[in-house]
C-alpha cells in the first residue's frame, strides 16, 4: 500500500545535493539577468542599413548567370555528340 504524505513525514537530502541546487538557481538566474540586459542595449541600437544592390551590380551577376548557362549549354552539346560517337561505335 502506498505511502500518505502528511506532516510528519521527512525525507533527507544530503549537503552536496542542495550545494548543486543553489548552484543551478544561481546560474540560471544570472543568465536570465544577462539576457535581459542583451535585451536592452539591442534595443538601444541603430537598426542595420538596408542591404542595396546596385544596377552595375546586378546587371554583373546577370550576365554571369547568362554566361554559365550558355556553357553549360555548350558542354551538354559536346555531351551529346560524344555519346552519338560512342553509340556509333558500338552498334557498327
Amino acid at each position: 500500500m502506498a505511502k500518505e504524505l502528511n506532516e510528519d513525514t521527512g525525507f533527507t537530502v544530503s549537503i552536496k545535493t542542495l550545494v548543486a541546487i543553489g548552484f543551478a538557481m544561481a546560474t540560471i538566474i544570472s543568465m536570465w539577468f544577462m539576457l535581459q540586459a542583451d535585451i536592452e542595449e539591442a534595443k538601444t541600437l541603430p537598426a542595420p542599413p538596408d542591404p542595396e544592390v546596385t544596377r552595375m551590380e546586378f546587371d554583373m551577376k546577370d550576365q554571369m548567370i547568362r554566361q554559365t548557362i550558355m556553357d553549360t549549354k555548350t558542354d551538354v552539346e559536346e555531351i551529346k555528340a560524344s555519346i552519338e560517337k560512342i553509340e556509333d561505335k558500338l552498334y557498327k
